[in-house]
């Protein structure tokens, strides 16, 4: 890697440049929702940003409003992205490789300002209330590209095929080692596997495995000949994951027999097989062979002229693949979202924006602040691999870095509370990238902090995902796993927004525990009230993306009416991106994540929110993770209810109202739950965050809402067995006596 992390390849070598330019094809688009209803995009009412013969950026209306003169630009309230934000982001898009345009130069020699690979930088259709369409967005129109090439390929042409790409650890304790080149045979083996299955561009591919290297191996072979990939939580349900098989229409799901998880070989090809069962396009499944032993492959279910082994179709295919250029707006992944209401929402990501932003906030949040030391930094995203932080922050971004990472098959404590700490003194893991939960999780297996006895020297950086960390467990990760002065990127986004949106720069001298801070460059956002006024520091208002990013979700698969109902309505006229969290401005103008808008209690006219509670019990000692949700009450309108997870040894007798008052005395006394419920687990989406509306349903005993996106699904059991137990409290009853 050159030290401005800039790649001078021939850019895309083995791709024709005489290529005809690729296209999404009409019938994945209008599968999509990419399409437009009737009449075409080149009207006059979408905006452009163009790139005319003298290199300046043109397309932007010249009556529009004033533009704040701070460091981060205002969107023009028609939705346009402002022409710096365009420029950077063709900036970042050039540190990645494209195919060349005729008469153009090679990209590896491009330089901002001269001929592009692109001929729109970026076009915005702004959203149709009466038609109930959202935004059209296009960035980098015209360029083609291809995301597996600049993930793998790239780093093997310039020289670098020995670098390690993957530390592999199974559960079991087994490990493997794959460098960059050695990824790029595997990956084409896959390729024209696929392609011999008879998977082509536009195909979508449903990947339902756990975190082993044949995920990311097949997931980057399907982005490598244009096909579209969806993977799938290996612990969800036959139920979940058929409604991705059927949502996607996929033609091909790739399974494995089992998995392990928490020390047992768990069996996954039968859910596989209920999943794929009745009326779906699936033409082929398949399988990898993880937990059975040679000798006993005859004992796993296979569908003849349906499933096929991995082993028999990937391994001996050919390590030669010529990969192709595709268009910038052809969509690489769906990925889906998950919730305790309705079905889950499939969010559709295209290829040239995506990675862009991927590649460069990976870069600019966890790659080393000195260029000549990112070859020894060791990256590890704990996230699985179905997960969109994984995706950004485990797949595509650091790879198209050409970064070393670990990936880890099992749970954070198998098959002991330390497990991943091992991991990180085994490999010198120099930036780790975890969820909040885990770190409380952490935080109750060791009460007294983490033995001196593990070896943290080589952690550099550490930072959050999933949900707002709260105060307490990000002073304990920085102080047990940083030495008490490693920097922490608590950023803040989406599935939705594709990469992060907020975060402390890691070249922070000072941090704010739980605070999101502010926009990275090349984004903007805003909290404002309902009506799209900016809210007063410490007032509670809606935070929006008012200056979205390439990486932005552009429709959701086969619903573009869902995708402006969930995003776009409630300030269309904008132009922003309402994200459905809420969120505050301190005196200092840096933003405070206060979770989900819907996690909000109003008690008495007082507007409250839910994660600040939990915050507030989980500084008690006692208290390893907290739940808060709203109930409905005749004299309050909303009371407080408290789901809490206990330490070790501690007794539920006499909690309840010493946590009350603790709250009393944290927040104050409007905020003091009504309720405490001490239980074993609360429930969580593989993401990490709690499934609140779940926490309100039980406590209220209505039908429960959609419960297949959770990581932890018997939480569900154990707090119904707390309730039981509290409505019939006895004496003796460690839950008796709660309030």
């Amino acid at each position: 890697m050159t030290p401005d992390n800039t790649f001078a390849l021939p850019a895309l070598a083995r791709i024709p440049s005489e290529a005809t330019p690729q296209t999404t094809s009409n019938a994945t688009a209008n599968e999509a929702g990419l399409r437009d209803a009737p009449g075409s995009f080149s009207g006059s009412s979408g905006w452009s940003s163009t790139e005319p013969t003298d290199g300046a950026v043109h397309g932007v209306p010249t009556d529009g409003p004033a533009r704040h003169s701070g460091t981060t630009p205002i969107a023009d309230p028609r939705g346009i992205v402002d022409p710096g934000n365009v420029a950077f982001w063709e900036e970042q898009a050039l540190r990645l490789d494209w195919a060349e345009r005729p008469g153009g130069q090679e990209p590896g020699n491009q330089k901002p300002g001269t001929h592009k690979p692109w001929h729109t930088a970026h076009s915005w259709r702004p959203a149709d209330v009466e038609a109930g369409r959202g935004p059209e967005i296009k960035w980098f129109d015209g360029g083609r590209l291809n995301v597996a090439y600049n993930c793998v390929d790239r780093h093997v042409a310039a020289g670098r095929g020995d670098k390690v790409a993957l530390f592999f650890e199974g559960e079991p304790g087994d490990r493997r080692t794959i460098t960059y080149d050695e990824l790029q045979r595997e990956v084409s083996k896959a390729a024209n596997a696929l392609l011999a299955l008879g998977i082509t561009k536009g195909d979508r591919v449903v990947i339902y495995l756990p975190v082993i290297p044949e995920t990311v191996i097949i997931t980057l072979a399907v982005a490598r000949i244009g096909a579209v990939h969806s993977l799938v939580f290996g612990g969800f349900s036959a139920e979940a994951l058929r409604f991705r098989v059927e949502d996607t229409g996929a033609k091909m799901l790739v399974t494995t027999d089992g998995q392990f998880r928490r020390g047992v070989a768990v069996p996954v090809k039968d859910n596989a097989d209920a999943a794929v069962a009745g009326d779906n396009a699936i033409e082929r499944v398949l399988v990898i062979n993880r937990t059975t032993a040679p000798a006993d492959l005859a004992t796993v279910p296979m569908t003849a002229g349906r499933d096929v082994w991995w082993h028999d179709v990937v391994e001996p295919a050919s390590d030669v693949h010529d990969p192709e250029a595709f268009d910038a707006e052809t969509p690489l992944f769906i990925m889906y979202t998950s919730g305790t209401t309705g079905k889950p929402k499939g969010l559709v990501h295209t290829s040239g924006g995506y990675l862009t932003q991927a590649s460069w906030s990976f870069e600019h949040l966890f790659s080393n602040p000195d260029p000549a030391l990112r070859d020894q930094d060791v990256h590890w995203c704990t996230a699985d691999l179905a997960w969109v932080t994984a995706h950004t922050y485990e797949i595509y971004g650091p790879l198209s870095n050409g970064v070393t990472q670990v990936i880890f098959e099992g749970t954070p404590n198998t098959p002991h509370p330390g497990r991943h700490f091992e991991i990180i003194e085994r490999y010198g893991v120099t930036q780790y990238y975890t969820a909040p939960t885990l770190v409380r999780s952490l935080m109750g297996w060791f009460p007294d902090g983490v033995p001196d006895s593990y070896d943290f020297s080589s952690i550099r950086l550490l930072g959050t995902v999933g949900e707002a960390v709260n105060p307490e467990a990000w002073r304990w990760l920085r102080d047990n796993l940083g030495a008490g002065s490693a920097p922490v990127v608590d950023t803040w986004w989406q599935s939705e927004t594709g990469a992060t949106i907020m975060s402390p720069a890691p070249t922070d001298t000072e941090f704010k525990p739980g605070c999101a801070a502010r926009p990275l460059p090349g984004v903007s956002t805003r909290v404002v009230d309902e009506a799209g006024n900016r809210t007063a520091p410490g007032v509670q208002g809606f935070i929006v993306v008012d200056q979205p990013g390439p990486a932005i979700a552009r429709t959701v698969w086969g619903n573009p009416r869902r995708y402006f109902d969930s995003y776009w309505s409630q300030y269309a006229e904008q132009g922003w991106f309402l994200a459905g969290d809420g969120a505050k401005y301190d005196d200092d103008g840096d933003i405070w994540i206060l979770g989900r808008v819907d996690d909000t209690l109003n008690v008495s006219g007082h507007l409250l929110s839910t994660i600040e509670i939990e915050s507030a019990l989980v500084t008690h000692p006692d208290v390893v993770e907290a739940g808060v949700c709203p109930v409905a009450d005749p004299k309050t309108g909303h009371a407080v209810v408290a789901f809490v997870v206990l330490k070790n040894g501690v007794s539920a007798s006499s909690t309840s109202e010493t946590l009350r008052n603790h709250v009393a005395k944290e927040i104050g006394p409007i905020a003091k739950p009504r309720d405490v419920v001490v239980v074993p687990d609360v429930p969580k989406t593989r993401s990490g965050k709690i499934m609140r509306r779940l926490l309100t349903q039980l406590f209220e005993g209505t039908a429960l809402g959609d419960t297949t996106s959770l990581q932890n699904e018997p939480a569900i059991a154990g707090i119904q067995d707390a309730l039981h137990r509290r409505a019939t409290a006895v004496p003796g009853n460690p839950n008796s006596g709660q309030k």
